[in-house]
């Protein structure tokens, strides 16, 4: 192994143990290894500055040579972002990303995201948050519109973009919940599979029967209500099981509660010295399964931090079913469509703060109207003379403004009213659907830059039997 794997395979062993805020056992092979390394007395790359997108020093080229590596090869570039060390006093929020195996083995080029996960750590507070977010979410993905959030990894390396997948998964990521992202963490299942099983399995009290399918060939199986150490396989099947009633939501919620169980486990069981003992062959074999951008001390730092913060000053949160709309795209696929100031709060939660970016967020609805400054078409999709201009000024008194040329009759008549966002404005368009009482489903997101207009009303029967201007 030449000097340059070494060192980046030292990172991703120790960022795992970050991620996992467990193995410091992890940290103490890093740092013997950061001192005692036969290349001492020659820069470890990435202590420079930077990090994240942002910190691009120009020096990266698109892809790094990791572009359509399954997993379990080694990969010993960050994604294209330049690696970065962290300074030790200010919050550092990084995005997780397990892939999804499918993909590898349906022979695709590149695979999608099948977790998404932002972890933050403040060190002046001495607390921590995972959000966590759904892979059926319905984003704009930047340069390529609206598409389910756990594209924009695939996008990014299939298409070569400056940074690769990591980057514009971040990208997207940022502008969803409205904070920056420092790092990112790409991790292979069979990291997760390998780790809980060096533990002894790891404690998960099941409220439930659940039907788990492990990866490979043995059936499914199905995990009775009750107390349970769950060996690696199992545990990683439970994470990723999607068939209760919360879906998505769930299986969210699961995967939080098995790392927080990961951390109580090594810690509770006082595992450190037992796992020391086998951190040269962990090394070897977990080293490959992590790509990451964060330096080899700022990873040190981070999980050293990590472990000392208390369970109770741990806070987790779910983009749930009271932050989304169910929503059908034009093409008949079943996504979730976020509503932002739900984004907001429980990302607000996590962060244990209000203070974070969101441009509209600390303004009036009519005033976060007039920012998007939408342009508007009314249409009346039924046979009532009228209906499009007397809604037009009913909605002008709110806050709303219309060109006359885009107030009229529609080419057809609706029994139901129904929206179409062709640009992105989720306030303008939220504030449509509470005032004209148009349903979920009739809500559609049809991404076109070159669209004259922004948003079309086209106003339905439904409208007409309950408006009275």
């Amino acid at each position: 192994m030449n000097k340059r794997t070494l060192v980046r395979g030292g990172i991703a062993i120790v960022f795992l143990a970050a991620l996992a805020v467990t193995a410091y056992f992890a940290f103490s092979r890093a740092r013997y290894v950061a001192l005692n390394n036969p290349f001492e007395g020659q820069a470890t790359p990435g202590a420079g500055e930077g990090g994240g997108p942002s910190g691009d020093n120009g020096d990266s080229q698109p892809g790094n040579g990791s572009e359509n590596q399954p997993p379990g090869e080694e990969v010993v570039e960050g994604g294209g972002i330049p690696e970065s060390g962290w300074e030790g006093s200010s919050r550092v929020t990084i995005l997780v990303m397990g892939l999804d195996l499918r993909d590898w083995e349906a022979g695709d080029s590149a695979p999608r995201t099948d977790t998404m996960m932002v972890l933050t750590i403040d060190p002046l507070s001495n607390t921590a948050g995972m959000l966590s977010i759904p892979r059926d979410l319905w984003v704009e993905i930047p340069g390529f519109g609206y598409d389910r959030i756990n594209t924009a990894y695939r996008n990014g390396e299939v298409f070569d973009l400056p940074g690769g997948g990591p980057a514009l998964a971040i990208e997207t990521v940022e502008k969803l919940v409205g904070v920056e992202i420092d790092y990112f963490a790409q991790v292979d299942f069979n990291v997760f599979v390998r780790m809980i099983d060096e533990i002894g399995g790891i404690k998960l009290e099941i409220t439930e029967p659940i039907k788990v399918d492990l990866i490979g060939p043995e059936p499914p199986k199905t995990i009775q209500p009750g107390t349970h150490t769950l060996p690696g396989d199992v545990a990683l099947a439970y994470a990723r099981a999607r068939g209760t009633e919360g879906g998505d939501f769930d299986r969210a919620q699961r995967q939080q509660q098995v790392i927080l169980a990961i951390r109580d486990r090594v810690l509770s069981f006082d595992l450190i010295p037992l796992l020391l003992t086998k951190s040269g062959t962990l090394y070897n074999e977990l080293s490959s399964g992590i790509r990451t951008n964060l330096s080899l001390e700022g990873a040190i730092d981070l999980g050293l931090l990590g472990i000392k913060i208390p369970i109770e000053s741990i806070r987790r949160g779910v983009i749930g079913s009271d932050a989304i709309n169910f929503y059908t795209t034009p093409d008949g696929d079943q996504v979730l469509k976020p509503l932002p100031d739900q984004v907001r709060t429980v990302r607000d939660f996590v962060f244990g703060t209000t203070g974070l970016s969101s441009p509209l967020a600390d303004m009036t609805p009519e005033a976060r109207i007039q920012a998007e400054s939408a342009t508007i078409a009314l249409k009346n999709g039924t046979l009532r003379e009228g209906l499009a201009s007397a809604t037009a000024q009913f909605l002008e008194e709110r806050g709303f403004t219309f060109s006359s040329e885009n107030v009229g009759n529609a080419n057809q008549t609706y029994p139901f009213t129904q929206v179409i966002d062709y640009t992105g404005n989720p306030y303008t368009v939220q504030m449509l659907v509470e005032m004209l009482g148009i349903q979920n489903h009739l809500i559609y997101l049809r991404y076109d830059p070159q669209s004259p207009i922004d948003v079309e009303v086209n106003l339905g029967n439904d409208w007409s039997a309950s408006f009275s201007p």
